[in-house]
């Protein structure tokens, strides 16, 4: 038999009287996640606290709905405000050109609106521990998983019919109740021996819809990279690249930031060709 619990809690914003994300967590949340495994805990904790944190701080919302939905195997929580919109908020704040531009950045992690009180982590991790991940606003996505695969799932789930439409910043977090994974590997895989934030994972093809070609779209790629000491590029169904795209990356920015090592992974004949064409050029 598949059981499935589902519970909905609406919650009011107010500067007068703050809402705590760790209260929010322990009063809705804890009561689902306390009976399974300890590092399945550890990660939800984690997850929503952090997510609830941005939604308290950074959205300017006057709700906050919270979903979870349950069953044997897996866990799915949903955040939902009705504030500026993450992506917005990253744009106005940095005076990004585009929406886009806002998407693309959170792959990179250490950005935030708020450099005093925030190093820009949570969501960086919070979507890569969790089996699935996603931000929605302003009628686009922050995902690491297949785009097409996750407007799919979004459309099915009625409560989100509205999504494309909905005011606001919708964030969808599951993980299975029996993940072997454990929140402390994840941060291991991107902190040096001090533990400081300075590796980072650019899946290119999450960024460009066409394979990319330009300088330009490698600039705005290459934008804060210069705050990490080791960035994985990686170029998982990306069939080919544009010389000038190359170029920018591992030869422009890689002279003027000889401190930054770029990895490159997974990737085609084509793309590694183009790589070692202009490397190898700007030898002579």
């Amino acid at each position: 038999m598949f059981v499935e619990k589902v519970e909905t809690v609406r919650l009011r914003l107010s500067k007068r009287e703050r809402l705590e994300e760790d209260d929010v967590y322990i009063k809705y949340i804890d009561k689902f996640v306390n009976g399974l495994p300890d590092n399945v805990q550890r990660i939800w904790q984690y997850s929503f606290t952090e997510m609830m944190n941005n939604a308290i701080e950074h959205s300017e919302a006057a709700l906050v709905t919270i979903m979870v939905v349950q069953n044997y195997l897996n866990t799915a929580i949903f955040i939902v405000d009705n504030g500026i919109g993450i992506f917005r908020k990253i744009k106005e704040y940095y005076s990004y050109a585009s929406l886009d531009d806002a998407v693309n950045e959170l792959f990179k992690g250490k950005l935030t609106t708020d450099k005093k009180n925030h190093s820009g982590e949570g969501i960086f991790f919070t979507s890569r521990i969790l089996d699935r991940f996603a931000a929605v606003s302003d009628s686009k996505i922050f995902s690491h998983d297949k785009y097409t695969e996750l407007l799919r799932n979004l459309e099915d789930i009625k409560a989100l019919k509205d999504w494309k439409e909905r005011k606001g910043t919708v964030v969808y977090m599951e993980l299975s109740n029996y993940s072997n994974k454990i929140l402390k590997e994840v941060f291991d895989m991107f902190a040096d021996v001090d533990g400081g934030f300075t590796r980072t994972h650019i899946p290119i093809k999450n960024i460009y819809e066409m394979y990319p070609v330009s300088r330009s779209q490698a600039k705005r790629l290459c934008h804060r990279f210069e705050n990490f000491k080791e960035i994985e590029l990686d170029f998982q169904d990306i069939s080919e690249i544009g010389q000038g795209f190359a170029h920018e990356i591992f030869v422009v920015f890689q002279n003027e930031h000889k401190d930054v090592k770029l990895v490159p992974t997974h990737m085609t004949k084509e793309v590694e060709r183009m790589v070692y064409h202009v490397t190898s050029t700007s030898l002579h």
